[in-house]
């Protein structure tokens, strides 16, 4: 992998994710959970409902999204395409060539792996229910610990030939 890949993978695809994840969830938590006080773990406009929404929606769209734009910076010369048999782990290679079946593939992956996890510690930790701000801030920072390591994924498996 090169120079100019990796920092392709780190500062666009991890950081930027951050910084977009960041806004991005945190202006939805904002939108659509602005009228309530308080935001409870469980129940149908929950904290435990919008993670494992999150967990799935993330890594769909983020495919939709990122893997046009990475296979862009290919065809534009910036980087060279990737082998798969030589740049990608073998346990990626199953995964579908197709973007939105790959999209949605992550999406249950996370939303099997990622969402009982989060969910999991956020009750075992006690909490029945948060502010509105700190749902917010929580939000904000859930997705961007998700997409961070999600987005250089799908941007690596978008540019391997």
């Amino acid at each position: 992998m090169s120079p100019a890949h990796k920092r392709f993978f780190l500062l666009e695809e991890a950081v930027g994710s951050i910084i977009v994840n960041l806004i991005i969830n945190g202006a939805i938590a904002f939108l659509m959970f602005r009228g309530a006080s308080r935001v409870p773990l469980w129940g149908q406009q929950s904290i435990a409902g919008d993670t494992i929404g999150t967990t799935f929606f993330l890594p769909l769209i983020t495919t939709l999204i990122v893997t046009p734009l990475a296979r862009r910076n290919v065809q534009a010369g910036r980087f060279e395409a990737l082998e798969w048999a030589r740049d990608v782990p073998s346990a990626l290679q199953w995964l579908p060539a197709g973007t939105f079946a790959r999209g949605v593939v992550l999406g249950l992956l996370c939303t099997v792996i990622v969402a009982p996890l989060s969910v999991g510690a956020l009750y075992a930790l006690g909490v029945t229910d948060l502010g509105f701000w700190s749902f917010v801030t929580f939000k904000a920072l859930f997705a961007a610990a998700l997409g961070a390591p999600v987005t250089p994924l799908i941007a690596l498996l978008a540019i391997a030939k």
